[in-house]
């Protein structure tokens, strides 16, 4: 039987942890995240933004998925030359398939020097895949084919997992993931194998929580992410901490929101040991100058 959740993760409160330490000259690093995904027309969409006529769902969904095909279309690239201006370097956690169906919007991300992160192979619950592993090893072949290397962290779609994902996961090399939001610092991942690390994600600041499901004004995300980060900034005067923003092309990359995007980010690149790392540069630091673990 595979572990359970508690087991996994035994509980540890923050306040009882070793002392981590940061490089000198870091007080906090930040995780921008950029999630492209590729939902396939010819099934119901995995978020909506406009209901079904009379409440019936309809296929193919032209509108719910025209909204999305529109970040891949223009929002995507709105992202990228925000964040290419001001030399922050994310991770893109894609689709495997968006290698095949979207490859301008990977290479040019690859070019950048943008780490790849495996999100699945299409859009949609890991619950409901036939074959997990060969979907996760199929998503890792496409993302190697771009990058010459496989990627070492994992985003499952929509955050969901199985009771054996974490397993498959850590059985195909993957190093670390961000479906589990529990904290405020790496942690370790009991697998059936070698242990997986959590890099904390964030359903708090990601615009998905924010703009699709409880449809707040376009500047929240400028708000909340002050506030997140002054407060997690505040704390890293005694611990580290790192904060994490989670961007998709058809909510953040759309005008009337971008720009208070570029804010937060301008707002955090102001404040002295404020860094922004990709995931696999939080795993080096961790393993490198925590060995001990947290």
């Amino acid at each position: 039987m595979p572990l359970s959740i508690r087991e996994r993760v035994p509980y540890v409160a923050i306040v009882d942890r070793p002392s981590l330490t940061l490089p000198d000259g870091v007080r906090m690093p930040v995780w921008v995240i950029v999630n492209v995904e590729n939902w396939d027309p010819r099934r119901a969409m995995p978020r909506a933004v406009l209901p079904p006529p009379m409440g019936n769902p309809l296929l193919p969904d032209v509108p719910n998925w025209s909204w999305h095909e529109y970040g891949m279309r223009v929002g995507f690239w709105r992202i990228f030359k925000s964040l290419n201006d001001r030399c922050i370097v994310p991770t893109l956690a894609t689709n495997g398939s968006v290698c095949e169906t979207y490859p301008r919007i990977v290479q040019a991300a690859h070019e950048k020097g943008w780490e790849l992160m495996g999100h699945g192979w299409l859009q949609g619950p890991m619950h409901v895949l036939e074959d997990q592993k060969a979907s996760i090893r199929r998503t890792m072949n496409a993302l190697r084919a771009v990058s010459g290397k496989n990627p070492r962290g994992w985003e499952s779609p929509g955050l969901t997992e199985t009771q054996e994902t974490i397993d498959l996961l850590a059985g195909e090399g993957i190093e670390y993931v961000a479906d589990w939001v529990l904290d405020d610092l790496p942690c370790e991942i009991k697998t059936a194998s070698s242990p997986i690390l959590s890099v904390p994600y964030t359903v708090e600041i990601n615009d998905v929580a924010i703009s699709a499901v409880a449809q707040h004004s376009s500047d929240e995300i400028l708000k909340r992410g002050i506030r997140q980060f002054d407060r997690l900034y505040e704390e890293c005067e005694k611990a580290p901490r790192i904060m994490s923003i989670s961007l998709h092309p058809y909510l953040t990359g759309v005008p009337h929101r971008i720009g208070f995007v570029e804010e937060l980010l301008d707002y955090i690149s102001s404040k002295p040991g404020a860094v922004f790392w990709t995931g696999e540069q939080i795993v080096d630091w961790y393993r490198q100058f925590n060995s001990g673990g947290a």
